[in-house]
């Protein structure tokens, strides 16, 4: 629409024109571009993601699903004043939904459609590889599949650029300093649950949509979070339930447009697939990303029935087999937990995960663990008792211990107790439990141990914790270190073992020339020091040879 002008008659009028000119403050619209403008229909986003938007794994247009078009038939309505009228964006669903492809979808439309000349969007995630990986990735590859776009645009490593308007989208770190001074028409931040610390809330204001621009906004994808823990989402997400339905699923509370289902919507999404994830995950977890649920961050470790399905009856804990190859982990405390060590076998024949044996030694603040003499001397009893193939441990409590164990050749190698370690012996020792691929001895103790243990879920991963610190869930921690080990072993190709009389039949059916008969030896030799039955090697002359 064109402005009027107006009509000043005086040099001081004029005058004070000029000044109210000079003081406006100066607003980015959105103008023509070589793909159309605001004012063609065509180019509402839902048109002009199905028909210039290409799907990359396809190479046909994107169909977008009815939760889709009814967002966007509301997330882009202008105010009679030009601007946006939900500067703020929310789509929470359930995982697998097709989110990434959305925002990406969405990020794409606002910067060539709506954004006019330098344009600036930016992908904010947990961390950099995460927003480089998902959504900026998505945008990558979809500019380069639209035939449309692909001339216009320069994609590299972290920025898309398209060279007619100047327009940029770029992956950016959780940096909030870095992030300072940006002027986005559009910010994308991915699954915003994990945005927990001080220095990511910090990222989320300082890419609050400026009013320099008429055109901005700022976009959120996620699924549910953790009560009290990801406080930012939680905020957002009651803002928008306080806010008007005007659709199903969908909240508007002043400049807040919010969509959250707690339905599939993707035609992906089947019964079969809910089935199967709820049998796959645990409960909290199902609740909160297939589900899209709000879930406090503790939950069950196991289900006891999976636990006792795990036990059998007939088994004992083994007092020493020689030829047994194990793994040791060893969870230790000096004054108040109770220090254990776990040790398990690899069961080729069954193809599960054995618990071997397990011991647990109580401190007291007055009586402290003496590790030299408890822990140390149990490690070297197991030592003599098994092959033990390594012992995991942390170095926080077991550092010089481990220096005398070493020293000692006994195989120690530190398994740090950080999130991710944590994450991957939890995460193991719960799909062996729930897939009936543990076989454990009855022991009250350790029953109890697991009926006390919970999942703490973090934005990191997850771990094994106890809900009372009067709980003691020690030899818990312990089993999954030793069945990490054990499980590692299951990739690996069964050891070749020879016993003496095979030995003897290699070397009698050897020719009897005298060097062809110590070649022999040597590969019989060769193989079977590298095997792990525990047998000693032989020399020529006691395999029968002059």
């Amino acid at each position: 629409m064109t402005k009027p002008r107006n009509i000043v008659g005086s040099a001081p009028a004029q005058a004070r024109e000029r000044g109210k000119r000079l003081s406006a403050p100066r607003v980015s619209t959105p103008e023509t571009t070589r793909y159309g403008s605001l004012s063609t229909p065509a180019l509402d986003p839902v048109t002009f993601i199905e028909t210039t938007l290409v799907n990359p794994e396809t190479g046909q247009p994107f169909e977008l699903t009815d939760a889709e078009r009814l967002f966007l038939r509301h997330a882009f309505i202008m105010t009679p004043d030009g601007r946006l009228k939900y500067p703020e964006l929310v789509f929470g669903a359930p995982k697998k939904t097709g989110k990434t492809g959305f925002a990406a979808m969405l990020l794409i439309y606002v910067v060539v459609v709506l954004g006019g000349r330098y344009a600036e969007a930016y992908c904010a995630a947990n961390d950099y590889d995460q927003s480089q990986g998902r959504v900026f990735t998505a945008a990558s590859r979809i500019v380069e599949a639209s035939p449309m776009l692909r001339p216009d645009a320069l994609v590299t490593r972290d920025r898309i650029e398209f060279r007619s308007t100047g327009a940029v989208i770029t992956a950016i770190a959780s940096d909030y300093a870095g992030a300072a001074g940006a002027n986005p028409t559009i910010t994308c931040f991915d699954e915003l649950w994990g945005y927990t610390s001080e220095r990511a809330h910090r990222l989320w204001d300082e890419m609050v949509p400026p009013p320099t621009r008429a055109v901005a906004c700022r976009l959120t994808v996620t699924y549910a979070g953790f009560e009290a823990e990801s406080a930012l989402l939680e905020s957002i997400y009651k803002r928008g339930l306080a806010g008007e339905q005007i659709a199903p699923d969908l909240y508007a509370a002043g400049g807040l447009l919010m969509y959250w289902t707690h339905r599939f919507t993707a035609p992906w999404q089947t019964d079969a697939w809910r089935e199967q994830m709820r049998e796959q995950l645990r409960p909290n977890a199902f609740l909160r990303q297939i589900e899209n649920r709000w879930v406090s961050a503790e939950s069950s470790f196991v289900d006891m029935d999976d636990w006792d399905a795990c036990v059998d009856p007939e088994a004992r804990p083994l007092l020493a087999d020689p030829d047994l190859r194990v793994w040791v982990g060893v969870d230790a405390s000096t004054k108040r937990d109770s220090t254990a060590v776990a040790a398990c076998a690899y069961d080729r024949h069954a193809k599960k995960v054995r618990m071997v044996w397990h011991r647990v030694f109580q401190p007291s603040p007055d009586a402290p663990l003496d590790f030299e003499a408890t822990v140390e001397a149990t490690l070297l009893q197991l030592k003599q008792r098994f092959r033990v193939k390594e012992i995991k441990y942390d170095p926080y409590q077991m550092q010089a211990v481990a220096q005398r164990l070493v020293a000692r050749r006994v195989p120690m190698v530190e398994f740090a107790q950080s999130v991710p370690n944590l994450t991957e012996a939890s995460t193991n020792l719960y799909e062996l439990i729930k897939g009936a691929n543990l076989v454990a001895y009855p022991d009250a103790d350790v029953r109890l141990a697991i009926q006390r243990a919970v999942a703490v879920e973090t934005p990191r991963g997850w771990k094994i914790s106890k809900a009372s610190a009067s709980h003691k869930i020690d030899v818990v921690v312990a089993l999954g270190m030793a069945a990490l080990g054990a499980v590692q072993e299951a990739s690996r190709r069964a050891p070749l073992i020879l016993s003496k009389e095979a030995l003897q039949q290699i070397a009698a059916a050897a020719p009897r020339d005298r060097f062809a008969g110590v070649r022999a030896t040597l590969v019989a030799r060769d193989r079977f020091s590298r095997s792990s039955s525990g047998m000693p090697n032989f020399t020529p002359r006691q395999l029968g040879y002059r």
